[in-house]
């Protein structure tokens, strides 16, 4: 990893994950289960990252791809993910109209991003454009039915309609795709424990410092600068209950 005083550092918007902050270890932690998940499908593969991010999702593919291309609509960030991974090639692009040629990648892949865009389907259709035949899209997703319980509106405000297990199944399939996997990712033993330690939800203890806007207890930042990947498990029973849904989708 490399450093550019100019762009290495971006602003932490609230919603963006970022690496090495221990306030945000949890949330980082959790999405980098899913990625490390669905590496193997990126091996010696072609793979496009539509919403990249900060780019450590791209660089943890990287180590296994031929070529990963890491595509963000927001300048500083390609521009962050260029200087800082080497090893993903970084563009600014727009994930309506993927400036790509068709069929030119082997997997696309969309972790924590769909429920940002307002044209969720256009972006899927776009996706299975420039797949080739036999590639596969890989997507995660907040589970509405967990994130945003008991209402159709996001409580997040920068996500545009999140999805139910099901619905993210139906929208794969009216865009062409043929669902391999449909799973959830949850807390496994580790982390039930921190639940109960925190009165019921170790997420909701978060939240709670957040909006409050004090300082964090000395014991739940301990608790959050301990979790680690391997503290959640990737499932298909009980999927309304999972906290992300975690989809493979192949173009036939």
């Amino acid at each position: 990893m490399v450093s550019d005083p100019d762009v290495a550092v971006l602003p932490l918007t609230g919603e963006r994950t970022v690496p090495g902050i221990v306030e945000e270890n949890y949330w980082f932690r959790r999405h980098e289960a899913a990625y490390l998940a669905l590496r193997r499908y990126c091996v010696g593969a072609v793979v496009l990252e539509a919403g990249c991010g900060e780019g450590y999702g791209a660089d943890l593919f990287a180590a296994d791809a031929a070529v990963v291309l890491g595509l963000d609509y927001d300048p500083l960030t390609a521009r962050h993910v260029a200087a800082t991974y080497p090893r993903v090639s970084a563009a600014r692009g727009n994930l309506a109209a993927l400036p790509l040629r068709e069929s030119g990648v082997d997997v696309v892949a969309n972790l924590q991003v769909i429920e940002h865009l307002w044209d969720q389907a256009g972006f899927l259709r776009e996706s299975r454009r420039v797949l080739r035949p036999g590639g596969r899209l890989l997507v995660t997703t907040p589970n509405r039915i967990t994130f945003s319980p008991g209402r159709d509106t996001p409580l997040n405000p920068f996500h545009t309609r999140e999805l139910a297990p099901s619905e993210l199944d139906s929208l794969l399939r009216e865009a062409g795709f043929a669902v391999e996997y449909l799973g959830g990712l949850r807390h496994g033993p580790r982390l039930r424990e921190l639940d109960a330690a925190f009165g019921g939800s170790v997420i909701d203890a978060q939240v709670r410092v957040v909006v409050d806007g004090g300082p964090w207890p000395d014991a739940l930042r301990e608790a959050v600068a301990s979790v680690t990947a391997g503290d959640f498990v990737l499932g298909t029973t009980d999927l309304e209950s999972c906290l992300d849904i975690v989809a493979v989708a192949g173009r036939a």
